[in-house]
């Protein structure tokens, strides 16, 4: 009778440590979603009424569309293309770790300032984590580099990314005349990043042996199929077909590819826009004063994008004021590549490779600082 009555008293223990033992691994596991949970309820005792207002600062047409992207890369990763490709892209890169990174960034600099940095992130991320692990590399630097690609190569065109597409239609400025004015920043940061592959201590690098992989032939040509179609609704501006479409499709081709959704990703998103949106209007109601031209404006909006993400600085520095638009523009999209924060690619990466929040910015904070310094005189010279 002892014996059982002090197995009863055990039990509440037992399920109180595995609660916190739970609690503690989504905290490890979702350490940034929790960050987001935390800082919105500390807004919320900051302004009760947001709690009411919470579906208002979602952006749900950009949401659906993510939602609907972030499904399409699990059909293409569980395809089996990028473990099949990344021994290919190795043996390319001709044993050279520094010519595989040369190889991979160009490619998907180019390719974000088509694509969007989002989505750019989406589709090579698995690719370039599969191509880290299977040559035996940096999987954090080549991540980082990676997420660095993408935000500079996005720049380039008025699609490329959010920001620039809000700066586009606000400002009325011509799709040729916008990467005209933004060339010579791009191809001093795509320089810049190709300087930093560059100084990879070069070592040789081997294929490692790993069982052949099987492609799924009809969930890859869905999943691509269905990428392009996403990519063109978002720039017709169809973004809210894009998620019913992408959820019937793969309900009937690829459900393997829903039932492998990351909802917690989904979660971290909605929280982004809810709680930046926020610090943005509570910033915009304290009518603070921000430059209006000049390297000081650039200077500003790319500091304001590592404290609210370069798409919520954009919105807030052009709510109350119409600013020279091509120091803004330059100045959101070099606050991407800082801290983790400054763009929604760099957390897309990260999330995606589950890499360290300290390696990430081993990496991005001295490449965020030496393109400012760069933009800084490219300004002052074309001024």
């Amino acid at each position: 009778m002892a014996r059982s009555s002090s197995r009863i008293m055990a039990l509440p223990r037992r399920l109180g440590d595995t609660a916190f033992e739970r609690a503690r691994g989504f905290v490890r596991r979702e350490w940034f979603l929790t960050i987001l949970l935390l800082l919105y309820l500390v807004l919320a005792l900051l302004n009760p009424s947001m709690v009411r207002n919470t579906p208002h600062l979602v952006d749900w047409r950009s949401l659906s569309l993510i939602t609907a992207l972030i499904m399409t890369s699990k059909g293409l990763e569980l395809s089996g293309i990028f473990s099949r490709l990344a021994p290919g892209i190795v043996e390319r890169a001709g044993g050279s770790e520094k010519r595989l990174m040369l190889y991979i960034l160009p490619i998907i600099a180019l390719s974000s300032a088509v694509i969007m940095n989002d989505t750019a992130m989406l589709v090579f991320i698995p690719l370039v984590v599969a191509t880290a692990e299977v040559a035996g590399i940096n999987v954090a630097r080549a991540v980082t580099l990676s997420a660095i690609a993408a935000n500079v190569g996005s720049a380039l065109t008025p699609i490329g990314n959010p920001q620039n597409v809000v700066i586009w239609r606000r400002y009325g400025v011509s799709f040729w005349a916008f990467i005209v004015h933004m060339l010579p920043f791009f191809i001093a940061w795509v320089s810049l990043l190709l300087l930093f592959a560059m100084s990879i201590k070069e070592r040789t690098i081997k294929v490692r042996t790993i069982p052949p992989v099987a492609v799924n032939l009809r969930l890859l040509v869905t999943s691509v199929l269905l990428l392009v179609m996403n990519v063109l609704l978002a720039e017709t501006g169809f973004h809210w077909l894009a998620l019913p479409v992408t959820v019937l499709v793969l309900l009937t081709v690829g459900r393997e590819a829903l039932w492998g959704f990351d909802w917690a990703l989904l979660l971290t998103f909605a929280f982004i826009f809810v709680d930046f949106n926020e610090l943005a209007l509570l910033m915009g109601h304290a009518r603070l004063q921000f430059p209006s031209s000049g390297v000081r404006l650039m200077l500003t909006s790319a500091g304001v994008s590592q404290v609210i993400s370069n798409v919520p600085a954009t919105v807030l520095l052009t709510s109350n004021s119409r600013p020279d638009w091509l120091p803004l523009t330059v100045g959101v999209n070099i606050g991407g590549t800082g801290l983790i924060i400054g763009s929604i690619a760099n957390l897309i990466a990260v999330r995606i490779a589950r890499i360290r929040l300290r390696d990430f910015h081993r990496y991005s904070i001295p490449y965020f600082l030496a393109a400012l310094v760069m933009s800084a005189l490219i300004l002052l010279l074309f001024q």
